[in-house]
């Protein structure tokens, strides 16, 4: 942490002297960057305040409105997922290409980004985990800790009727994180359906005193149902995989398992249409899932490692560029035209400890 914090105004200080010198221009229209595919990533567009809650991973409608704007400006050659790997490998790419991707197929996928895809003229692929898009509920871990994140500078008493001490203490993250670890626990020691999870959670915003109805009415935390993927890849939304449950298991029966789950449930969707492509979960990943991957078909794969893809990469371990509310708009252009590439960065792969997954959906299917 107090390395990230010296380091990163380094790193701002060093990218805002390469724009100032005309750098960012040179490396756009290089011979260099004319070889290299940045893959672009989101994981969610607030709805209401999750990019406050959580702001690695969310993205506020407006500075997202902001990005395409600068795409636009840039001159930049937004490109299908799949018809940009295939140029990249074959050498073909047009000048500054980039492709767009969100992961997991959150409903504000739906109503932010859609909408603005549409008007741009952008392809985009989304990353469609499957387990909750027949359920019309927060998912329930993230449900509870943006819960009492609403109530961050307080200590609400209540806790007994959940299992816990009965002051709840909500004014940090960990203390907060704690106390939904040991919500989760107990529904996964129960084996409580999602039914009963989700009155948990009910039960929980009306003891902190957080509008639960309206959160759910809002379609915050909850993915995309059914009959919209549908509509969305009749409009031309590519549809691929990130797993049934979310999750990676290291185990290769049921690593391929969440493969073919992922892959029936979307085809049972959008028609029989080849999904060939993946992201994995969180970031996620070991050198064992290639042959997985590769046994199941799968061509292309996605990190949360942040670089530009070139055909130096294994195509089952290309880097994205994650944008997020933390991402300034100097580190937004410098990745897209390549020369934050430049810059030397601290080790970028996400290891598998769970204390550093990234906070997406990850685990939240963990009854099945």
């Amino acid at each position: 942490m107090i390395l990230s914090k010296v380091y990163r105004p380094l790193r701002l200080g060093s990218l805002a002297l390469l724009k100032a010198g005309g750098i960012f221009d040179r490396v756009k229209d290089s011979r260099w960057r004319a070889q290299r595919l940045m893959i672009l990533c989101y994981h969610g567009i607030s709805l209401d305040e999750e990019h406050l809650w959580r702001p690695a991973t969310y993205i506020s409608p407006e500075l997202f409105r902001q990005r395409f704007e600068t795409l636009s400006r840039g001159g930049y050659t937004v490109l299908p997922l799949g018809d940009a790997i295939e140029q990249l490998y074959q050498k073909a790419l047009p000048p500054r290409s980039v492709a767009i991707t969100f992961d997991d197929g959150t409903y504000d996928f739906y109503v932010h980004a859609f909408p603005l895809l549409k008007q741009h003229g952008f392809p985009a692929t989304v990353y469609q985990t499957t387990y909750y898009c027949d359920y019309a509920r927060p998912i329930f871990n993230l449900a509870c800790s943006y819960i009492l994140w609403k109530q961050r500078t307080k200590v609400l008493e209540g806790g007994g009727k959940f299992g816990l001490p009965n002051a709840m203490d909500l004014r940090t993250e960990t203390s907060r994180q704690a106390i939904v670890t040991q919500l989760v626990s107990r529904a996964r020691e129960q084996s409580l359906p999602e039914t009963e999870k989700n009155q948990i959670a009910e039960e929980l915003a009306r003891t902190v005193d957080v509008n639960y109805k309206e959160l759910v009415a809002k379609r915050v935390l909850q993915l995309m149902r059914p009959d919209e993927i549908a509509h969305l890849a009749k409009e031309g939304i590519d549809f691929q995989l990130h797993t049934h449950r979310h999750r990676t298991p290291m185990d290769e029966v049921l690593f391929r398992r969440e493969i073919r789950d992922n892959r029936r449930r979307v085809q049972s969707i959008i028609g029989t249409k080849s999904l060939t492509h993946f992201c994995y979960p969180s970031g996620l990943y070991e050198l064992e899932f290639l042959p997985w991957l590769q046994a199941e078909g799968v061509i292309s794969g996605t990190t949360c490692d942040p670089g530009l893809a070139s055909r130096g990469n294994n195509p089952l371990l290309l880097p994205r560029f994650v944008d997020t509310t933390q991402s300034s708009s100097l580190e937004f252009e410098g990745w897209l035209s390549g020369a934050a590439a430049m810059i030397p960065r601290r080790g970028n792969r996400i290891p598998r400890h769970p204390a550093h997954v990234a906070p997406t959906t990850a685990e939240y299917c963990s009854s099945e």
